[in-house]
């Protein structure tokens, strides 16, 4: 790996981490965060589906941990989870 290399990927891996360690995202960061484009959060924060702050009346803020809530919501459980819902429910049952 050539030496410029090295560096544009440790740099980046820096970047990642830094980023991962900020808990207020603007639409820009949350796009990059999310794998949204701009324009399907902007209609996501006008339909009032997505948490969000307007503090100012013009620039929107996004709290990273409700955003991890909210893309966690409804969530689908594996088959694994429901076999042992159905064995403690049957259990439960005798």
């Amino acid at each position: 790996m050539e030496q410029n290399e090295i560096i544009l990927y440790k740099l980046n891996r820096i970047e990642k981490h830094i980023f991962s360690l900020k808990t207020i995202l603007n639409v820009e960061e949350l796009a990059e965060y999310t794998g949204f484009k701009k324009s399907y959060i902007y209609k996501l924060v006008h339909s009032n589906s997505l948490p969000f702050s307007k503090p100012n009346g013009k620039v929107l803020f996004f709290d990273k941990q409700k955003i991890d809530e909210w893309l966690l919501q409804n969530a689908s459980k594996s088959i694994n989870e429901l076999q042992q819902e159905a064995l403690e429910f049957s259990l439960q049952k005798k």
